[in-house]
């Protein structure tokens, strides 16, 4: 399967303690380069009136100071310039969105994950601070909220209780440096197209087109999968949950190549997953393991689907088109596969579970565990054939399966028109009516040449990532 991009978006609650932490060569074993476009004091400043307004509005929760972006990148990155990396990166933020940034490269302990912290404001400064002097007396709380009158805020002594303020008239009771938080930081589309943005800009350092990334596709055939971050109590349960989807999309594979439509797949998946998972989250929480049962019977219906689907015989090529002649072979192989697949999961393996529910009695165990043994050699070797899936297209330069079966349609619908055009030349000729000329092959060759490039082209994706 294609790879990813991974980009994670998170909100910073003390941007200055942040800042230093990402930055610190002494709290970071493998820091490669930092940057900012806005020096130290621009940080306080914006901590400082961040949490003044959070404290004014009596807002419940943690202030959100700033954002933090964390960007994966592939390993061929170690190859270029770190600090010339993180610039670029960086000033495409800036220079895109017009606020403050500051950022860091770095290098997993391990050295297996190579990523840039992206921090930046969603305030920008005034041009000049925005001063407001009392006209009459001002009373603050204990809270910092803003209150009406002098009672409000007065003791049973008579006395300003501890903790509340009073601003005279005349008295600046309120200033601004920065602008309100720019709302495009929150709408739900702004991580989405930022992903677009660094994936594109990841991709064009990267010369080979079969190692570039995708952005997932939450709308396609398949299930994203989280990346397990280190030392995550939950990793066992995440790893359990990445599984079951892999399940499904290697079954999303080969229905694909079986024949059935995207729209049958897309339409099965959330109905069957989507729908019922929200259903159960309603009804009784998060449960990893219901979520589970519910992505492992929808696969089970995809593969009654793809038991169930009749390909239809198509007709052969009486034409030498090379490109599409060896598309069809290609589409052939898999077709194999996946009838050999087929033949385990429907024939050998429930024979085996049949025999297992026959081996019964005490003095049967040394049977059983050599049964249980073949079915669970038999049931890895179908998961094995079914990640080859995949391999079998990359090798000719196709990044996944769904790539390669949208490219061979369309290269398909180029023959069959040109077959339809050379049947009503030949009727024209056969009527002794001027026949206009034949349909060129050279031109069919040159749009299946282009077809299987832009096929070829498509981005690989990263693991499948996503956010719960």
């Amino acid at each position: 399967m294609a790879r990813h991009s991974f980009i994670r978006m998170s909100k910073l609650p003390n941007v200055k303690g942040r800042i230093d932490y990402i930055s610190s060569p002494d709290r970071q074993e493998n820091l490669y380069a930092t940057y900012q476009t806005a020096d130290t004091e621009f940080w306080k400043n914006l901590a400082f009136e961040s949490q003044q307004e959070f404290q004014r509005f009596g807002t419940e929760g943690k202030c959100i100071e700033a954002r933090e972006l964390i960007i994966a990148l592939p390993e061929v990155y170690t190859t270029f310039d770190p600090q010339e990396v993180l610039k670029e990166f960086t000033e495409e933020f800036h220079k895109r969105y017009g606020v403050e940034c500051v950022s860091a490269l770095h290098h997993n302990k391990r050295k297996t994950n190579y990523h840039i912290h992206l921090i930046f404001s969603e305030r920008t400064l005034l041009p000049e601070p925005d001063i407001k002097i009392a006209s009459r007396s001002v009373f603050y709380d204990e809270t910092g909220k803003r209150v009406r009158t002098k009672k409000e805020i007065t003791g049973e002594d008579g006395k300003i209780r501890p903790g509340c303020t009073v601003i005279k008239k005349g008295e600046v009771y309120e200033q601004h440096m920065f602008t309100p938080k720019d709302e495009r930081f929150k709408d739900k589309g702004f991580l989405h197209g930022l992903k677009e943005i660094y994936t594109d800009l990841i991709n064009r350092h990267i010369s080979d087109p079969t190692q570039h990334l995708k952005v997932f596709d939450p709308n396609g055939v398949y299930l994203p999968t989280k990346k397990i971050g280190k030392n995550n109590p939950m990793a066992a349960q995440i790893e359990a949950d990445n599984a079951v989807r892999q399940e499904w999309n290697r079954t999303a594979d080969m229905a694909l190549i079986s024949g059935i439509a995207e729209e049958t797949i897309i339409e099965l998946k959330n109905e069957e997953i989507h729908n019922k998972a929200a259903e159960s989250v309603t009804k009784h929480g998060w449960l990893p393991e219901l979520f589970r049962k519910i992505v492992h019977t929808a696969k089970e219906l995809l593969q009654d689907l793809i038991r169930d689907k009749a390909l239809p015989p198509k007709p052969v090529l009486n034409m030498d088109i090379a490109e599409f002649r060896k598309m069809q072979k290609l589409k052939i192989r898999v077709q194999d596969k996946v009838a050999h697949i087929r033949q385990l999961q429907g024939t050998d393996l429930p024979r085996l579970r049949a025999q297992l529910a026959d081996v019964k009695g005490i003095f049967k165990g040394k049977e059983r565990k050599a049964l249980e043994q073949e079915i669970e050699k038999l049931e890895q070797a179908i998961r094995k054939e079914q990640d080859e899936l995949p391999g079998i297209l990359e090798a000719d330069g196709y990044p996944d399966v769904q790539v390669f079966m949208a490219t061979y349609r369309k290269a398909e619908a180029v023959v069959s028109q040109y077959n339809r055009d050379l049947a009503r030349w030949e009727q024209e000729v056969q009527s002794k009516k001027n026949p206009p000329k034949p349909p060129e092959k050279k031109s069919v060759r040159d749009q299946l040449r282009r077809l299987q490039e832009e096929g070829k082209r498509t981005p690989r994706r990263k693991s499948r990532d996503y956010e719960r």
